[in-house]
């Protein structure tokens, strides 16, 4: 009996802590590149860019968790470019895109539920700058598509 009080008594601490935490290296990287961002229900960093020429904005995410491939720890930039079934994406337009994916030096065109995002996986080592560099590439990548497939929406 004393077994299992002192078990649950050292899980406590970890059953009080939010789900969205927070994970402190990459507030830092986001910070010292001057990006302000909340963090979302589900862990994400959530960073709104600034097109001000434009007169516009982009959601770009910074997932709050890595995961492991070949020993090394991956993180993902992402950013929502369309809704599938409001923007009308059409399994020819997926086929371009996964040609255009070809195209691109760093990340690829995904789908993800209704949303189709523009995505960088990185290792989770880069520093603040490279960091920074792939949330513009990845707002600026997924808010020109967004203008492409709705035309002066804005709503991503």
């Amino acid at each position: 009996m004393r077994l299992l009080a002192l078990s649950l008594a050292c899980l406590l601490p970890l059953a009080s802590l939010p789900a969205n935490a927070g994970d402190a290296a990459v507030e830092a990287r986001l910070t010292a590149r001057g990006l302000k961002f909340t963090i979302d229900d589900d862990g994400d960093y959530k960073v709104v860019l600034n097109f001000t020429s434009e007169n516009r904005t982009q959601l770009v995410y910074v997932s709050g968790g890595t995961e492991e491939s070949g020993g090394m720890s991956v993180r993902e930039v992402f950013a929502p470019a369309a809704n599938i079934k409001t923007d009308h994406v059409t399994p020819e337009m997926a086929l371009e895109l996964l040609r255009e994916s070809r195209t691109k030096k760093i990340g690829a065109w995904e789908i993800a539920g209704d949303y189709l995002y523009y995505v960088i996986k990185l290792p989770d080592s880069v520093d603040a700058a490279q960091l920074g560099e792939a949330i513009r590439i990845a707002g600026s990548i997924a808010d020109d598509k967004e203008i492409e497939l709705s035309g002066d929406t804005d709503d991503l």
